[in-house]
């Protein structure tokens, strides 16, 4: 059972933005002279089981947290037992979104019906654009060091859901790093941060997507869009975070930290050191109809895929 342990009243917004995403959840409403961005809500994982028995984690898209406009999904894997993973993603469609894979240790197997076929391992990205459509497995590899990274889905706005499939597939070495001169260490895997473009580009929803190690009792600060949905995603250590008031939040890991409106993002830390994903993205402001791997804006073209998949014209 997802807990939420901060500020309920963010869920009946998330809940209210499947049905209208005029203003989705997650953006604040701007503060005259506010930059900081402050905590919204802070949401516990929950257990969910995927694929053809994958043990995950997953902090948005739920029957709580809905979405955070543009983002449907965070699911976050990991275990050294195969049991919780072997048996991966069979080959399964997508319409409409685009899925960012990030691994942080082990491997995933991938391949798709347009030819594509390959692995990512440890530090390396996988970027995909179902488009119109696509059908594709994910199989994590059984490996001494298990498996471990994350899943994204980031909504397609209208005008994009019919274009042809992609990938981006970047190799660790490729994703550049930076230190900041207050220690934290970050890894840009999409956007810009301070002078450095991250590898991925060209993605719909302009996002930035960082991976950000903060030693203790040190400070990260970094500018994000106004105006742009942003969340941080706590997975090893603990962070802390600016509260409604002069208060900070102590979030231990792992954690879902969602973001209100503001100029930029300040995370500290205490006695032990802080990692996290810090993500932001345009907000579509766009009707969602969603079924399963489908994220269309209409029923009608949620039934137009399925009938795709029954004829056999899904992938053309």
């Amino acid at each position: 059972m997802l807990a939420l342990l901060y500020n309920p009243a963010l869920m009946s917004r998330a809940k209210q933005g499947s049905r209208d995403a005029k203003q989705g959840p997650g953006e604040a409403k701007r503060t005259s002279g506010e930059t900081t961005r402050r905590v919204e809500a802070v949401i516990d994982p929950q257990g969910v089981l995927e694929g053809a028995g994958v043990r995950l984690r997953r902090s948005i898209g739920t029957r709580e947290m809905n979405y955070l406009d543009p983002f449907l999904l965070l699911d976050d894997f990991g275990s050294h037992d195969p049991r919780d993973y072997e048996a991966g993603f069979p080959m399964h469609p997508h319409r409409g979104i685009e899925t960012v894979t990030y691994v942080l240790s082990g491997a995933v197997r991938h391949k798709d019906t347009l030819g594509n076929s390959g692995s990512i391992g440890a530090g390396d990205i996988q970027w995909m654009t179902s488009g119109r459509g696509i059908l594709h497995e994910e199989m994590p590899q059984v490996r001494p060091e298990g498996i471990a990274g994350f899943q994204l889905w980031v909504n397609l706005p209208a005008k994009a859901k019919m274009t042809a499939p992609r990938y981006q597939d970047v190799r660790a070495d490729r994703i550049p790093e930076y230190t900041t001169p207050d220690g934290a260490r970050i890894r840009v895997v999409a956007g810009t941060a301070g002078d450095v473009r991250g590898a991925v580009t060209d993605i719909a929803a302009d996002p930035i997507y960082l991976d950000v190690l903060v030693p203790p009792r040190s400070v990260y600060r970094g500018p994000v869009e106004r105006g742009h949905t942003a969340f941080a995603y706590v997975f090893q250590g603990s962070a802390r975070f600016p509260g409604p008031g002069r208060e900070e939040v102590a979030v231990p890991s792992p954690r879902l930290v969602v973001l209100g409106d503001g100029d930029e993002v300040r995370v500290t830390t205490a006695d032990e050191p802080a990692r996290f994903l810090l993500v932001s993205g345009k907000p579509l402001h766009e009707p969602i109809a969603r079924y399963g791997p489908f994220v269309m804006n209409t029923r009608e073209e949620i039934e137009q895929a399925l009938e795709d998949l029954r004829r056999g014209t899904f992938v053309t």
